[in-house]
């Protein structure tokens, strides 16, 4: 099949979707389809002009530019237009509100529902792209609608209760997150972040801090007295308002801010927990991922990903991310090695349902009555 990936950015550093994508071009490509990754902007790595053995599909830059984030998200869904009217794809799959795809995939959660929060009217962008999902799902040309989880399902049902869905469940290459690989990976990034070997470490992999619950963990850090627990975060966003908090509580020893990676493995080698009390996640892949690595993991009823998971054997699911006093009882638990050993070996049990060519032929399963009833083009 001729398949074309269409996301604003193209860089894995950013987070899950943009990862996702990158890691979804390579797999489909390895697989024999032709494939597009189609972006308002690339980062080097995985700009490519024609397939090759290391990324075996190609890259299309489309204009994406503007002084306002709205204005770009704009421009992006104009030139994604112009696009797919010189270029004929068997599947568009798209990974945010556009005006014409095959298959959406909002791997941050359904646009409407962004959009009916109380501090929508400050965010633009927001507001367009739930326009934008409006108009495609109750079109005549609707989409098949991806949901990530239940729990996104759920939301979808609220605001379109007609689309035609289907759930996939994110997964993780289990090649590529397997720690009996390169289990020296996590020594090395302790020393570089100065982290002593008796610690415990509680990893957050995150964009968008706030929604994620980096101020709770930081405050819960704060009540659990042991100084053995440190807080490393990893991630691209500014980091000062949540230093100042750690300097406030007096923990600013035990929280490392390690900035933002493309390769998330040595992280997960390192840690000793996973913590992401998040306010919404439709699927979050770095809890897949840590889950592939045997990392317990304390997170939310707000993130699909737990749905995989069983309470008080993979780790804790907290039923109010801003309940601080839970998530602290929850960090203080794992402080308990032999607890953390049990929850590891039972990570690892998880392995085979989280494998990602079971998520492609899923995808693929998705992806064929597509393109069998699409109608032959006119000669």
């Amino acid at each position: 099949m001729k398949i074309a990936l269409a996301i604003l950015h193209s860089d894995p550093a950013r987070g899950g979707a943009e990862r996702y994508t990158v890691d979804l071009a390579q797999a489909l490509g390895r697989r024999g389809h032709e494939v597009s990754l189609v972006a308002a902007a690339l980062k080097p790595q995985v700009e490519v002009t024609s397939p090759t053995v290391e990324a075996p599909y190609r890259t299309v830059l489309l204009k994406g530019g503007g002084i306002t984030r709205t204005r770009r998200y704009r421009r992006f869904v104009d030139s994604l237009d112009e696009h797919l009217k010189t270029e004929t794809y068997d599947i568009v799959h798209a990974m945010l509100p556009v005006r014409q795809c095959d298959v959406y995939h909002p791997h941050a959660g359904i646009a409407a529902s962004g959009a009916r929060k109380a501090n929508a009217i400050f965010n633009p962008r927001r507001r367009a792209m739930a326009d934008v999902e409006r108009a495609l799902i109750d079109g005549p040309n609707a989409p098949t609608v991806i949901t990530l989880s239940n729990y996104v399902e759920r939301n979808l049902r609220e605001f379109y209760p007609t689309a035609q869905t289907a759930t996939l469940f994110n997964a993780v290459d289990l090649d590529k997150f397997d720690p009996t690989q390169h289990p020296e990976a996590g020594m090395a990034i302790r020393q570089e972040l100065s982290i002593p070997n008796d610690a415990v470490v509680a990893l957050m992999i995150a964009q968008d801090f706030e929604r994620k619950g980096l101020r709770q963990a930081i405050e819960a850090l704060s009540l659990v007295n042991d100084a053995r627990l440190r807080l490393v975060v990893v991630g691209k966003e500014s980091t000062a308002p949540y230093r100042r908090l750690a300097e406030r509580l007096a923990v600013q020893a035990r929280v490392t801010f390690a900035g933002p990676t493309g390769k998330p493995y040595a992280y997960y080698q390192a840690a000793d927990l996973f913590v992401l009390p998040t306010k919404h996640d439709p699927c979050s892949l770095v809890v897949l991922e840590a889950l592939a690595m045997g990392v317990p993991v304390i997170s939310t009823t707000f993130n699909g990903a737990t749905e995989v998971m069983t309470q008080g054997e993979h780790g804790v699911i907290l039923p109010d991310p801003l309940d601080v006093a839970a998530l602290a009882n929850a960090l203080r638990s794992m402080t308990d090695n032999d607890v953390r050993h049990a929850m590891h070996h039972a990570c690892l049990t998880l392995r085979p349902r989280l494998a990602y060519e079971t998520h492609l032929d899923h995808l693929l399963a998705i992806y064929h009555p597509i393109t069998r009833n699409r109608p032959p083009l006119a000669e």
